[in-house]
């Protein structure tokens, strides 16, 4: 790269290739790293193959780096697995380097909560996946504390956007999109926030160059309605038959996760969409100034071709 100032953005996911794009967009250099070499095409970002696990290769990837970005995303069947030598070394890396890191987090490691979750709770977690975040942030959190490194943490709820990663994505919307009936675990009705990808990537890049954010986490932004609502309106919006939306029950889920590992995985976080999970963005949109993008955008995104 030309310029010594740059940015690293490990993981070239939705979110990823999103936070890449928006940083070259504005003129900012990026490094994204990825097994395979993939990511964005953009004269700004450079893709770069290497493995993220390999602490050494991942401090000479960062050395000058402004900011390292953990936008990483094991296999959903195997994060007690995989999460804990990856946030080890990026992690390292950070605090070989210098660079601030800013860790994409989700609310797993709050447990279940009663009503809207803020950035204070405590970690809490009671299931494994939970614990398996919390001890990232944890271990990430004493590393600042102790003036090793710099980090802070971004926190979404539920993904939405065309090419989010999420079980919506996979269980529900190409079945609205071809009129056939749907099915989804937990309680349609009850209240669930939605982060889309481009409002995730905003407050990673704004968390980053905030001098308020280190040592603490944000939440992202995000919409709040029921899944039959925010289906109810995917529909329309991109010319659907009315959707048929029924429940999946726990049973249901424990059946097919018998086949499929990763459902396997999905009944441990029931709880999340059979009571309600939702965020308050407050204090991101007041320090920040992000503010979430109409849930129509996203959903809109899908009435669009891709290709």
């Amino acid at each position: 790269m030309s310029s010594s100032v740059f940015h690293v953005v490990v993981g070239a996911g939705a979110t990823g290739s999103a936070t890449a794009l928006l940083l070259a967009e504005s003129g900012e250099r990026v490094r994204i790293v990825t097994r395979r070499g993939t990511g964005p095409e953009h004269p700004l970002i450079e893709r770069i193959a290497a493995d993220a696990n390999d602490a050494a290769r991942l401090v000479e990837l960062t050395q000058g780096a402004r900011t390292l970005f953990n936008c990483a995303m094991p296999a959903y069947d195997r994060w007690p697995i995989d999460w804990p030598p990856l946030a080890a070394a990026l992690l390292t890396a950070a605090e070989r380097t210098g660079t601030s890191y800013v860790m994409l987090g989700n609310v797993y490691g709050y447990g279940p909560v009663d009503g809207p979750m803020t950035e204070d709770l405590p970690m809490a977690p009671t299931t494994v996946k939970g614990r398996v975040r919390a001890a990232m942030w944890t271990q990430a959190l004493a590393a600042h504390d102790a003036g090793r490194a710099r980090v802070t943490e971004v926190r979404a709820s539920d993904f939405v956007g065309a090419d989010a990663a999420s079980l919506y994505n996979f269980l529900v919307v190409p079945h609205v999109l071809a009129g056939t009936p749907a099915a989804l675990p937990g309680d349609p009705d009850a209240p669930r926030s939605w982060s889309y990808i481009g409002d995730v990537a905003r407050t990673l890049v704004a968390a980053a160059r905030s001098t308020e954010t280190w040592g603490r986490a944000w939440h992202v932004p995000s919409s709040t309605g029921s899944t039959r609502a925010v289906t109810a309106r995917l529909a329309e919006l991109t010319g659907s038959p009315v959707p048929r939306l029924t429940r999946m029950t726990a049973e249901e889920v424990r059946t097919i996760g018998r086949e499929n590992s990763i459902m396997a995985e999905v009944e441990e976080m029931l709880y999340l969409s059979e009571g309600g999970s939702t965020l308050d963005a407050t204090f991101t949109t007041k320090t920040l100034d992000v503010v979430a993008t109409p849930l129509d955008t996203a959903l809109a995104e899908f009435a669009v071709p891709r290709g």
